[in-house]
């Protein structure tokens, strides 16, 4: 008997070892598997792109190529061409080969350019403050153009961004409208506080409290291309100057950028000013190369300068810089209805579109001479009105001169002077 009850313990334990050797067999099989499914996975991302198909062609057209590339259309932009779609890899590849696509690019994150030292000082105390005159509105001479009468009325000015607080009461006069661009809400209310730091250099009003802006009675306009933590997708922001050109902007504020070349992102740039918009932009962070779409020739790019007119280590440089402007502990409006003082090419940009404001509203120099040949400095065309070129052309002619004489790397022709440019 006891041999027996030996033996049949022995059985149990063996039947017992294999079912926990199964176990570990299917488990470290599945693993396996898991491992390559991540593996394929890792080789094969999904992402979005940006897909410019052929002019002309209809939308069931551009459907049947992202469905046989076995993608998925987010969204189509206003550049009616222009879907955002996602993709793996293989998606990708077969999408490049149909004939009815010109191009496939990354719908890459844009980032606002502020708070280079993460040092963003908010006021605290409800009670509003008594307005005082920001060094940097001072610094650009725009309070000397405001006895002229001129403030920038009946200006539009685009500013696209995280959105602008419709609830400031150093804005919201001044706030005429705007649009969402981000997937996660319809308002253009800022929900971060960077377009609502921009939009006060540009438009704060002129009413004893708080802050004032260059322009205190420009029209803004809040287009939101991003998001609550200050980034966005390109295709947002391309659909954002896409909708200022309809809108009837005369300016766009582009506190934003990114060090990727993306052709649509230049395409709407040069769409922007083919249709009489001002761009200007900042000219980056980093200290280095001059972002997009700063660096394209149809914007004005814009480096800062801090209170004793010398660029921060930290503003990006090249020979695409056109102009400087203050950009460093520059006090503005925030979000909700707090106010703040932030530093970045972000706070330097805005000083330029709001001396474009004023500039815009100056008298034309068109004259010709005995032979009815135009002779003006600035409006060359002799037309009457500013183009954009004669614009930057003006501002840039009355700069205040900085760094080495002429155009250089650092200040491009100098620190933005908005009273020297309305003489």
């Amino acid at each position: 008997m006891e041999g027996l009850e030996l033996t049949s313990k022995i059985m149990e334990y063996k039947h017992v070892s294999a079912f926990f050797i199964a176990i570990f067999i299917f488990v470290a099989f599945g693993f396996v598997v898991a491992q390559e499914q991540d593996q394929n996975q890792d080789q094969n991302p999904s992402s979005r792109k940006i897909i410019v198909f052929k002019e002309g062609l209809s939308d069931a057209d551009e459907a049947r190529i992202i469905a046989g590339s076995r993608g998925t259309r987010l969204g189509r932009l206003r550049a009616g061409n222009l879907s955002v779609v996602q993709l793996d890899k293989a998606g990708e590849a077969r999408i490049a080969k149909y004939q009815g696509v010109v191009r496939v690019e990354d719908d890459i994150v844009v980032d606002a350019l502020e708070t280079v030292n993460g040092n963003v000082q908010k006021a605290k105390a409800p009670i509003v403050p008594a307005q005082v005159l920001p060094w940097g509105i001072d610094r650009i001479d725009a309070d000397r153009v405001w006895p002229t009468s001129e403030t920038g009325a009946g200006v539009n000015v685009g500013v696209i961004d995280t959105g602008i607080s419709i609830s400031h009461p150093d804005l919201a006069a001044n706030v005429k409208g705007g649009v969402s661009e981000v997937w996660y809400t319809s308002s253009y209310n800022d929900d971060n506080g960077h377009g609502s730091h921009v939009a006060g250099i540009i438009g704060a009003l002129a009413n004893t409290i708080g802050a004032v802006g260059g322009a205190p009675s420009v029209n803004v306009y809040a287009i939101k291309a991003l998001d609550r933590n200050g980034s966005g997708y390109l295709s947002d922001v391309i659909n954002g100057i896409d909708w200022a050109i309809t809108h009837g902007m005369t300016v766009i504020n582009l506190s934003l950028g990114t060090d990727v070349d993306v052709q649509s992102f230049h395409d709407a740039v040069i769409r922007a000013k083919s249709a009489g918009v001002i761009v200007v932009a900042a000219a980056g962070n980093s200290g280095g190369a001059v972002l997009y779409p700063a660096a394209y020739p149809e914007a004005i790019a814009v480096a800062a300068t801090d209170i004793s007119n010398t660029a921060p280590y930290w503003s990006s440089r090249g020979s695409e810089v056109d102009l400087a402007a203050p950009g460093v502990n520059v006090y503005s409006t925030y979000k909700g209805t707090k106010y703040a003082t932030m530093s970045g090419t972000s706070m330097a940009t805005p000083h330029v579109a709001a001396s474009v404001a004023l500039a815009l509203k100056s008298a034309s120099d068109s004259a010709t001479d005995v032979l009815g040949n135009c002779i003006a400095v600035y409006d060359t065309n002799c037309d009457g009105a500013w183009s954009p070129d004669e614009i930057q052309y003006k501002l840039e002619a009355t700069a205040t001169d900085l760094g080495v004489p002429g155009q250089d790397d650092v200040y491009g022709w100098g620190l933005v002077n908005a009273y020297a440019a309305m003489q």
